[in-house]
């Protein structure tokens, strides 16, 4: 659900705003501070007010005084920017505001409805670290949240740097991203989160912090997050202070919620390139295994490519399943008490069979079909890619497979490949 605020003005005929009827003053003004609102003026057929005057259009009482209703629904964001100037406005009658849930905000024009900013989507008070915090203290925070990413900040609140998954795992030696992590059992993931190097914060962000100004529009923060290939960004108020996060994730779930249909990110001027369809942005180079291939070669597979997860296809190219570094740990740690400390290991993956026999048989033994996940979700090659980014934003899907109608494996898509062909101009 969007968060959206609900401002009522209840008038009549008479109110006026510097020689202008009023309800004509609010609308230029909504129009002029140039926000994703809309703003609705309705006439009343009856009524009455405080001074016991009625209000009447039958011609036996005929009243030229008839209630006026404005209606002004608005991101919750942006609240305090137009209210204070409404209130200002409104010198007889009523103004109230309200909460209101919106399922979604489509235009016809627009991929995003104009004028819609960073702090209109934005995760507000996001948790943030700082110079000095220890990187175990920071895998922890992580580790409890929903999110593998965290601002690091200075005295005065202002972004620096970021620390993301990847930092824990190649500058403070995580033996696992947070995901696996969160699968061990408390004790375990407390053991290895406290055995990290007692290092600070600060020596293992990524910085300077790339970050945006809560004012400016969603599609600009899209073309930065692509520009400096980053997955998240901290949003600053204009003292530079950190006030929110926008994410990847964030920018799916408005355009999704808020996306009519693929024409128009064209009336936008959006530049797609022609690209529609799934099989238009897929990565075709996508890492494969057979189902016969043995567990101790998929793990080197994954461990030498830097991936989390592999695709297994016979050898007609038919998707089987998939197996990620997940199904790895959880199919071995139910038959084979050592497993987790194997893939907890702060050492190669090639390396660690050579210090449990018993374990590398077990690897050498299993194979891809015994341990792949075939309850997957698909999609088709002439599957919409708006269709595909709804999927996953569902789903909570970074990438997805991607099958010809035979069901063949094509390759697979990933929320970067999404985000650059919808906002690359």
């Amino acid at each position: 659900m969007l968060q959206y605020k609900v401002i009522e003005i209840f008038t009549s005929e008479k109110a006026h705003w510097r020689g202008e009827q009023l309800q004509a003053s609010v609308v230029q003004a909504v129009n002029e501070m140039k926000v994703a609102a809309r703003c609705i003026v309705t006439r009343g057929i009856e009524g009455s007010y405080e001074n016991g005057e009625i209000a009447t259009g039958r011609l036996e009482v005929l009243s030229y005084n008839m209630p006026v209703h404005i209606t002004i629904i608005v991101p919750a964001a942006e609240l305090d920017k137009i209210l204070p100037r409404v209130e200002a406005m409104v010198s007889e009658g009523i103004v109230a505001v309200r909460d209101v849930e919106v399922v979604y905000h489509k235009t016809r024009q627009a991929l995003i409805p104009g004028n819609t900013r960073v702090r209109d989507i934005m995760t507000a008070a996001p948790k943030r670290v700082g110079l000095t915090t220890p990187v175990s203290e920071v895998a922890k925070l992580l580790l409890s949240s929903d999110f593998t990413g965290l601002p690091v900040v200075d005295d005065q609140d202002h972004p620096v740097g970021v620390i993301s998954q990847e930092d824990l795992i190649y500058k403070a030696e995580l033996p696992l991203r947070i995901g696996l992590l969160a699968q061990a059992e408390r004790q375990k993931a407390d053991t290895i989160l406290d055995s990290l190097k007692p290092r600070p914060a600060k020596e293992i962000m990524s910085q300077p912090a790339v970050i945006i100004e809560q004012d400016r529009m969603v599609t600009e923060a899209a073309e930065l997050m692509l520009k400096k290939k980053v997955k998240r960004l901290p949003v600053v108020d204009d003292s530079g202070k950190l006030i929110g996060i926008v994410s990847r994730l964030d920018i799916f779930r408005a355009s999704t919620t808020e996306c009519p249909n693929w024409c128009a990110f064209q009336a936008q001027g959006v530049a797609v390139h022609g690209w529609r369809f799934v099989s238009d942005i897929m990565r075709r180079d996508t890492v494969t295994v057979f189902p016969d291939t043995p567990v101790e070669e998929i793990i080197h597979t994954i461990d030498c490519n830097d991936i989390q997860r592999v695709c297994v296809v016979d050898k007609e190219g038919y998707f089987k399943g998939l197996i990620s570094d997940r199904d790895l740990l959880i199919a071995f740690s139910e038959r084979h008490p050592g497993a987790w400390e194997y893939f907890a290991r702060k050492i190669p993956f090639t390396e660690r069979g050579k210090m449990d026999k018993e374990l590398k048989n077990l690897l050498k033994a299993r194979t891809a079909a015994e341990v792949m996940n075939t309850q997957v979700v698909t999609v088709l090659e002439d599957t919409p890619i708006e269709e595909a980014m709804t999927i996953m934003l569902e789903k909570a899907f970074k990438r997805l497979p991607v099958l010809d109608p035979e069901g063949r494996f094509k390759g697979m898509i990933s929320r970067e490949s999404l985000l650059r062909t919808i906002f690359a101009r």
